[in-house]
């Protein structure tokens, strides 16, 4: 059998992806969502979430951008003076590797950031990175942990099949090549987070796609990769949303290509090729 969860990560950014994803949800074939509980329009989404509650919720671990959950004196290796996350990944990267940024302190954030939601009350299916933070092995290592202890048993695996996900992408779209080697690189952690997910008894779904094409899952791209879906269960990560006046104050690279996401989650098309193929459509919650 064929299952799919049709992931939107972003979930409280802003005002317009909320709209995006349920429009997603309601109208399209998206079941699951990743909540960021440092986003500015947190609660919006929280409010939407509890109004939809066949719509699968995760926590979406932010450990990159944006302002902290933990009061900054508990976390002064992680957020500057301001309580602000690293800017970039890069430095977050640079931080944790070289020992500068805590580990100790990285798990406060993420106790805080799940206990923000969990409070909030929403009930996290899963959780997942902003970023893909968690293959970072020392990351990995605290993000299994925090999760275990809040009673958290499933996450995302974001190695990719490659072959699949550069298929079903336009190959003329700039950027392309850098997400295909992002991609690449995450697979040289495949090892350490089977071993990781083992030792915390964590379960991901069998397969993953999106990395590659962030951003370009519009209506024809992902006919094609529902389509190449293996046996199993898949996630097909996306970035719905509305590109309001706020998303466009965000630092992000990903501001009209929403709305081409949320388009294709609502295109009729897309809909017939999951009825033609038998697939289901599930969430985290199905995930045994």
């Amino acid at each position: 059998m064929k299952q799919v969860i049709l992931n939107a990560d972003d979930f409280g950014l802003t005002r317009g992806i909320n709209e995006g994803i349920i429009r997603g949800h309601r109208d399209g074939v998206l079941t699951s969502a990743t909540l960021m509980a440092n986003g500015p329009a947190f609660d919006d989404a929280v409010e939407l979430a509890k109004s939809n509650p066949q719509l699968g919720i995760g926590c979406h671990l932010v450990l990159s951008g944006g302002t902290a959950v933990a009061p900054r004196k508990k976390i002064p290796s992680l957020a500057d003076p301001h309580g602000s996350l690293p800017e970039s990944l890069a430095e977050l990267v640079i931080g944790v590797t070289s020992g500068r940024v805590r580990v100790e302190e990285i798990e406060t954030e993420l106790h805080a950031q799940i206990d923000r939601i969990r409070a909030a009350g929403i009930e996290p299916t899963h959780v997942d990175t902003h970023k893909h933070t968690h293959c970072h092995p020392r990351v990995m290592n605290v993000v299994a942990r925090v999760a275990r202890a809040w009673g958290i048993c499933k996450i995302r695996n974001p190695v990719e099949a490659l072959h699949d996900s550069w298929q079903s992408t336009r190959p003329d779209v700039p950027g392309r090549i850098l997400d295909f080697a992002a991609s690449c690189a995450v697979r040289c952690v495949k090892s350490q987070f089977k071993l990781i997910s083992k030792k915390y008894d964590l379960r991901s779904p069998d397969h993953f796609f999106g990395l590659v094409a962030t951003g370009r899952l519009d209506t024809p791209a992902l006919v094609r990769l529902i389509d190449a879906v293996p046996e199993g269960t898949s996630e097909i990560m996306l970035h719905p949303g509305l590109c309001d006046g706020d998303l466009l104050q965000v630092e992000t690279r990903l501001h009209r290509q929403r709305e081409a996401e949320m388009n294709a989650l609502l295109s009729p098309e897309v809909i017939r090729i999951v009825k033609q193929r038998g697939i289901r459509l599930s969430s985290y919650r199905d995930l045994s």
